[in-house]
C-alpha cells in the first residue's frame, strides 16, 4: 500500500473503513517533548470527530495547558489516515495525526504540529517549499536487569552470519511500506548493535510525521521479537552515538531553489545564506535538536559526531555537509545538518532549523569558505584563528544559549519556548543531583 493509495478526504475514509472492517480510530498527536500522545475511538464516532472534533484534558498532557484552561479539542486530519499493520486483521486499527485547537476554534500554539506549520508558511510566504530527508540510528538491546546487552558486535555497513537484526530492519520495513511510508535503505551502523533507517525525501511536516510513525514501528517490531530498540543518543559508554543527520533543501516553482550550474560548488546564493543561517544559530537551536541530558554525551570529540560549527562539500567531521554533486541530478542539490539526534522532537526541531535557515536568506548573511580539513584533529588555537566555533557541550549550556535566542522563541512561540525551557531546566537540575556510578568509582576509594 503506498501513500497515496490511502484514502485522503472525510468520505473517502468513512467509505473505506466500511469496506474494509476497520473498527478502531487511534488519534495521535505530541507533548512538546515529542512524547507520542493517543486515544482511540470507534469508527461510527468518525463522522462526528471530523465535524466537530474530540474534546481532552490538555492539563495533563506535558507542556499543555493550566488545569484552569484544560479543554482542548482534536480534529482528525484525513491527510494521515493509514492503517496499523501489526494490529488484529479483523477490525482493523487506523490512525491518524490531529490538529489540537482551543475551544473557539483558535489553533493551540503549544501544538508541536502546529508550531512547524506555521514556520512552513513563513517559507511559503517567501515562495518556498521545505524538504527533508532524515537518517533515524537506533540500536537493538537486551535488557538485563536495566543494562543494555547488545545484539552483535558488527560494524558499519557489516553482513554477519546469523545477524537478527536484518529480520528485525526487514520487518520493519514491510510494515512502514505498507502504512504508505517510503523507506530509501536500511544497514547496520558503526557500533554494535546500531542501524539505520533512511526515508525519501518528503515536505517537512510529513516527514516529521513519518519520523514520530517509525520510532514508534521500530519499538513494536523490536518488542515482538523479544528485544529492545532505543533512540537514546548514547546508549553505550565508549561507542558512536545515535544521531539523526537531516538533509534538506526549498523548491521554488517547482525547482531546486538550492542548485546553481555555475557556482563552483553548485550550490546557489539562497543555499548559501540558508548554511549560513544554520552556523550563526546553530548554538541556539541545538537545545531543540538534541534536548537531552543524554544528548550531549553523543556530541563529543572523537565518535563522529559534530561538534564545531563549520561546513565543507564531504568532509563528515563538519556540521553541515554538502553532498557531491551528480550530473543531472539537479533536484538531489541538498544539505545535510548533521547535530540532531533521533530523540528530539521532529517537529520542533525541523521548525527551527528551517528558521535558521530562512533567517539567513533574508538577513543575506556571508558564508565563511568550506573546512576541508578533519576539524578534530586542529588545535584549539588553529580552530580560533580559523573563527570555529562549538556547539553546547551540555544541557545547561545549550539551555542558557537558547534562553536568550529571540530566533528560537519566534519559531516556537512564546508558549512552546516558555514551557520547553522551564522543563529543561528541571531536567538538569534533577540529573545534577544524582549520584553516579562514574563518581561512586572514582571518588569514593579515594576521597
Amino acid at each position: 500500500m503506498s501513500l497515496s493509495s490511502y484514502p485522503k478526504t472525510k468520505e473517502e475514509i468513512l467509505k473505506y473503513m466500511r469496506e474494509n472492517d476497520v473498527y478502531f480510530v487511534e488519534v495521535w498527536f505530541t507533548d512538546i517533548l515529542g512524547y507520542l500522545k493517543s486515544f482511540t475511538i470507534t469508527s461510527h464516532e468518525l463522522e462526528k470527530a471530523f465535524e466537530e472534533g474530540l474534546g481532552f484534558d490538555g492539563s495533563s498532557v506535558r507542556g499543555y495547558t493550566r488545569i484552569d484552561e484544560s479543554d482542548m479539542i482534536a480534529f482528525p486530519e484525513p491527510a494521515t489516515f493509514s492503517i496499523l499493520p501489526w494490529r488484529q486483521k479483523d477490525k482493523k486499527v487506523a490512525r491518524m495525526f490531529a490538529t489540537i485547537v482551543e475551544p473557539n476554534g483558535k489553533p493551540f500554539e503549544g501544538d508541536p504540529r502546529y508550531v512547524l506549520k506555521r514556520v512552513l508558511k513563513r517559507a511559503q510566504d517567501m515562495g518556498f517549499t521545505y524538504y527533508v530527508g532524515p537518517e533515524l540510528e537506533y540500536f537493538y538491546l537486551r535488557l538485563n536487569n536495566s543494562h543494555p546487552e547488545v545484539l552483535d558486535w558488527g560494524g558499519y555497513f557489516d553482513l554477519i552470519p546469523r545477524d537478527e537484526a536484518i529480520d528485525l530492519r526487514h520487518q520493519t520495513v514491510l510494515i512502514l511500506e505498507e502504512m504508505g511510508i517510503d523507506v530509501e535503505f536500511t544497514h547496520h551502523e558503526v557500533a554494535p548493535s546500531q542501524h539505520e533507517i533512511d526515508f525519501r525525501y518528503k515536505d517537512a511536516l510529513t516527514m516529521a510525521d513519518i519520523v514520530m510513525t517509525a520510532r514508534l514501528v521500530v519499538k513494536e517490531v523490536a518488542y515482538m521479537n523479544g528485544v529492545y530498540a532505543t533512540f537514546m543518543p548514547k546508549p553505550l559508554f565508549g561507542q558512536n552515538g545515535s544521531g539523526m543527520h537531516v538533509h534538506m533543501s526549498l523548491s521554488k516553482n517547482g525547482k531546486n531553489a538550492f542548485f546553481d550550474a555555475n557556482d563552483k560548488y553548485h550550490l546557489s546564493q539562497t543555499a548559501k545564506y540558508f548554511i549560513a543561517g544554520l552556523m550563526r544559530h546553530a548554538k541556539e537551536i541545538t537545545l531543540i535538536t538534541n534536548q537531552w541530558v543524554n544528548s550531549y554525551k553523543r556530541l563529543v570529540p572523537g565518535y563522529e559526531a559534530p561538534v564545531y560549527i563549520s561546513w565543507a562539500l564531504r568532509n563528515r567531521s563538519d556540521l553541515i555537509r554538502v553532498p557531491m554533486y551528480k550530473p543531472g541530478k539537479e533536484e538531489a542539490t541538498r544539505i545535510e545538518y548533521r547535530a540532531p539526534d533521533p530523540a528530539c522532537n521532529p517537529y520542533l526541531a525541523f521548525a527551527v532549523m528551517l528558521s535558521a535557515g530562512l533567517e539567513g536568506i533574508e538577513k543575506k548573511y556571508s558564508l565563511p569558505d568550506p573546512v576541508e580539513e578533519n576539524v578534530y584533529h586542529m588545535s584549539d588555537d588553529e580552530r580560533k584563528a580559523r573563527g570555529i566555533e562549538s556547539l553546547p557541550g551540555s544541557l545547561i549550556e545549550a539551555i542558557e544559549i537558547t534562553e536568550k535566542s529571540e530566533l528560537v522563541k519566534k519559531a516556537l512561540g512564546e508558549h512552546v519556548f516558555t514551557n520547553f525551557i522551564e522543563n529543561k531546566k528541571i531536567e538538569w537540575d534533577n540529573y545534577r543531583r544524582q549520584v553516579t556510578g562514574y563518581e561512586l568509582e572514582t571518588y569514593l576509594p579515594v576521597l
